[in-house]
């Protein structure tokens, strides 16, 4: 299937280079994409300069996709990627616990795949996961958290295969006056929303990260789906 994807930048990237980006972004080395152009303006831009969104055409037939949304997965496949690449602050006891809980238990063999679709941890969403592994809010809470502010779904190629599927179609400039001022706003949203509506919300019958651990519960367990 032949689909357009967008990647936000200061720059005009014609051929992404494989093998080449940060390691410790939110599933490792990759080429960071999303379906949305709005979403790739955002992402380009800066408060002191303007941003690229550079256009592609991705043909997807016949790559190994991993689909963190699929029923197969939890949010907490998606929290252990996280936490195996991105630089986390582990104040707690629990939190260090928690970590290697997940890591234990709920690890996804990504690597192996061309193709990862996901959430994205931008600040806000990242500071969400924090809270949980902290013990602060729940699985519940969690969930919702991700849907707040409408952040859309991210597309990281991992593989040369999927490099290789990817064809240069242009690009759109993005104002830094409108488009920083978009993407400040969406994350004020939802952490004004999270504040207001979960974060100090403690509902009967919320189920904990401690919970979790001392239940000892498994990807397959009812009470994650």
């Amino acid at each position: 299937m032949k689909r357009e994807i967008y990647h936000g930048s200061s720059e005009i990237i014609e051929r992404p280079v494989y093998g080449y980006g940060k390691s410790y972004n939110d599933y490792g080395m990759g080429f960071y994409c999303t379906e949305s152009l709005e979403m790739a303006k955002e992402w380009g831009v800066s408060r002191k300069r303007d941003g690229i969104a550079n256009c592609y055409e991705l043909d997807d037939e016949g790559l190994k996709i991993l689909d963190l949304n699929a029923d197969d997965f939890c949010i907490l496949h998606w929290l252990t990627i996280l936490l195996e690449n991105r630089e986390f602050n582990i104040p707690s006891a629990l939190a260090q616990e928690a970590k290697e809980y997940l890591i234990q238990n709920f690890h996804v063999d990504y690597e192996r795949y061309d193709l990862i679709q996901g959430y994205r941890a931008d600040d806000s969403y990242f500071s969400f996961v924090q809270d949980f592994i902290n013990g602060t809010i729940s699985y519940r809470q969690l969930n919702r958290a991700m849907h707040l502010g409408k952040l859309g779904l991210q597309i990281v190629l991992k593989s040369k295969k999927a490099f290789e599927r990817l064809c240069f179609k242009g690009y759109e400039l993005a104002d830094k006056e409108e488009w920083y001022r978009k993407k400040m706003m969406r994350d004020k949203s939802a952490r004004r929303e999270y504040f207001d509506t979960e974060r100090n919300r403690r509902q009967k019958g919320n189920l904990y990260m401690l919970q979790i651990i001392d239940r000892e519960m498994r990807a397959d367990d009812f009470c994650l789906r």
